[in-house]
């Protein structure tokens, strides 16, 4: 009988287990960092942070030179909880260009955000923790191969 209740928690747990990813968007004009949840149960975020060089901040702005007003942001940290349903997201950081925007200042916005490790600490419904950690490096991949390829003419 207590058997077959534990069995029947552990495939409670199982079943209801969020799979928390760190998902970057550049095109069509818009770049941004969302944290989905591609699980079937809720991920509970009890705390973002972002480390650039040897600091750690709680909000991306904090690591950023670009104008407030140019992106939008959000985070979470112990007195502000997230909560990600199944097949939803958390976006972290968006900004959206102009047409009018140099392809320069797109550059500069992806340099600013290639040197960004964002580290989220989750947990489930049971309260199984766990953390998902992903860098930013990937907003520089054209750029690091053009000035490979300048390096070698």
């Amino acid at each position: 009988m207590f058997y077959q209740a534990y069995l029947q928690r552990v495939h409670n747990q199982k079943s209801l287990k969020p799979l928390g990813q760190i998902y970057f968007w550049d095109r069509d004009g818009r770049v941004s960092v969302q944290v989905l949840n591609n699980g079937v149960g809720p991920l509970i975020i009890d705390q973002i942070t972002f480390k650039k060089g040897d600091n750690i901040y709680s909000s991306i702005g904090d690591c950023l030179a670009l104008p407030a007003t140019s992106f939008m942001h959000s985070s979470a940290h112990h007195q502000i909880k997230r909560v990600v349903l199944p097949n939803s997201s958390l976006t972290v950081f968006e900004t959206i260009f102009e047409d009018s925007e140099s392809e320069e200042y797109r550059d500069r916005v992806r340099l600013e955000l290639s040197p960004i490790l964002l580290k989220a600490h989750c947990r489930d419904i049971y309260d199984n923790k766990f953390t998902v950690e992903r860098d930013f490096k990937w907003f520089a991949r054209y750029m690091l191969e053009e000035s490979i390829e300048i390096e070698n003419r």
